[in-house]
């Protein structure tokens, strides 16, 4: 799918609520959810690209009942008009192809998981994956 280019990444909506500081037994969940695709009429080519604008909710909880990140915001990709098309028709059905999906997801949790660990920060939140870290050589 090299004939997809993101021209395009907003946050419309950040929410970040903690509700209890209590960590014991903690549970993270994460989710992506697509909430809109459609056509992007634009000026900006006069190739045979489409443009589609993606809307989306990247959501952390922390359970239980301890704290929610909810990101919302826009994609905007420009896409072959053949595969611009196929994206469309198949989002009538609220399907996509795993391959499309998976290089959308990737760009929401390129941009999201850096705005997340900045909230978590902010908030004294546990993070949401595990970072890399250094140990120590074992001396045996």
């Amino acid at each position: 799918m090299n004939t997809m280019k993101l021209l395009g990444f907003n946050f419309t909506k950040i929410n970040v609520e903690k509700i209890s500081s209590k960590f014991e037994e903690l549970k993270i969940d994460t989710s992506i959810n697509i909430e809109s695709i459609e056509e992007k009429k634009t000026n900006l080519s006069k190739s045979n690209d489409l443009f589609l604008n993606i809307n989306f909710n990247y959501k952390i909880n922390y359970n239980p009942k301890i704290a929610t990140i909810e990101l919302g915001g826009n994609i905007i990709l420009s896409l072959n008009e053949k595969l611009g098309k196929e994206v469309l028709k198949d989002w009538k059905d609220k399907k996509l192809k795993d391959e499309f999906r998976l290089i959308v997801f990737n760009a929401i949790l390129r941009k999201s998981n850096i705005k997340a660990l900045q909230l978590e920060e902010d908030l004294n939140l546990p993070t949401h994956f595990n970072l890399p870290s250094l140990k120590a050589e074992d001396k045996k």
